[in-house]
C-alpha cells in the first residue's frame, strides 16, 4: 500500500473532514496496528486492529474478522488466521471489537454485557454500521480497494457476520458458524434467517454437535437458509468452544482458495449413478 500512518509508536490523529471522523493509530498486539475511530456523528468509537501484508501493491485481498462474545479483536483464532493468511503477502486482515468488548468494553464485559446489549432492538444494525465505518475508514487511510473481500467470524462473529454479509459490501467468501437461529440467538433468529437467504457467495459453516448454546435444529435451519450454491458444513463432536484446530486450518484454506482464484467453480463428480 502506498501510504502508512505516521509515528505509530506515538499515536497520531488523522482527520477525515468529509465524514467528520478521526482515526488514532497505535502499536497493537501480534504484529497488528490498533486504531480508534471517533467522530461527532458516531454514537460510539469504533476500535479494532489491522494486519498489513508485506506487499506494497494496491491489489490485495481483505478479510474482516469478527470475534466471539467472550473475547475481543485479538481472540483466537484471529491472530493465528492473520499469521497464516498474512504470509501470502497480498492479504490484509481487519478485526474490530464487538459492541461492548475490547477497547470499548462495558462492565462486566463478556457474555453478560453482550446479553444486555442484545436487548437493544437496533444492536445488529449498529454493529453492521460499525463494520462499515471501519472498512471505509481503513480503506481510505491506506488508499486501496480490495480485489477480493472475505469474512471470518464464529459465534457472536456469525450473529453480526450474517447481517454484514447481507449488506451492501461485496463479499466473495466467508467462514461462519457456532451459531443457529434458536438457542442463544432466539431473539434475532428471524433476522438471521432472512439475512442468510441473501448470501450467495461460497460459505463454510462450522457446527458443534453438543453445543450448549445452540441446538442442532437451529444450526441446520441457519445453514439451510444460505442461498450459496457452494456451501459446506462440517460438524464435530464437542461443546461450543471445542472446535478442532484442523477446522481452522480448513477455514484458512477455504478463504485462500476463494480469495486468490478468480471464477472458482466447484466441481461435483458423483461416486455412482
Amino acid at each position: 500500500m502506498s501510504r502508512q500512518p505516521k509515528q505509530l509508536g506515538s499515536p497520531v490523529v488523522i482527520q477525515f473532514v468529509k465524514n467528520m471522523r478521526s482515526i488514532t493509530w497505535s502499536e497493537g498486539q501480534h504484529g497488528a496496528k490498533d486504531f480508534i475511530i471517533e467522530g461527532d456523528n458516531l454514537e460510539r468509537p469504533v476500535t479494532g486492529a489491522i494486519w498489513l501484508p508485506n506487499s506494497q501493491s494496491k491489489k490485495i485481498s481483505l478479510v474482516l474478522c469478527g470475534h466471539g462474545a467472550s473475547g475481543d479483536r485479538y481472540q483466537e483464532p484471529i491472530p493465528y488466521l492473520a499469521r497464516q493468511l498474512g504470509s501470502l503477502d497480498d492479504t490484509a486482515i481487519l478485526s474490530i471489537d464487538g459492541p461492548v468488548h475490547g477497547l470499548r468494553m462495558i462492565a462486566p464485559g463478556g457474555r453478560e454485557a453482550f446479553f444486555k446489549e442484545m436487548q437493544n432492538p437496533n444492536f445488529i444494525d449498529h454493529m453492521v454500521r460499525d463494520w462499515t465505518i471501519a472498512y471505509e475508514t481503513v480503506v481510505s487511510e491506506y488508499d486501496f480497494k480490495p480485489e477480493k473481500l472475505g469474512y471470518f467470524g464464529l459465534s457472536m462473529g456469525t450473529m453480526f457476520g450474517i447481517p454484514l454479509l447481507a449488506s451492501n459490501l461485496n463479499f466473495d467468501t466467508a467462514v461462519i458458524g457456532l451459531c443457529g437461529s434458536s438457542g442463544a440467538a432466539s431473539l434475532i433468529g428471524t433476522r438471521l434467517l432472512e439475512d442468510a437467504a441473501k448470501i450467495s457467495h461460497p460459505t463454510f459453516f462450522i457446527m458443534q454437535l453438543e453445543d450448549e448454546l445452540f441446538d442442532r435444529e437451529g444450526y441446520l435451519a441457519l445453514f439451510d437458509a444460505l442461498s450459496a450454491e457452494d456451501k459446506r458444513l462440517h460438524a464435530n463432536p464437542g461443546l461450543h468452544p471445542e472446535v478442532p484446530t484442523e477446522e481452522i486450518d480448513f477455514s484458512i484454506d477455504f478463504l485462500n482458495q476463494h480469495l486468490t482464484k478468480r471464477n472458482q467453480k466447484r466441481e461435483i463428480k458423483p461416486l455412482s449413478e
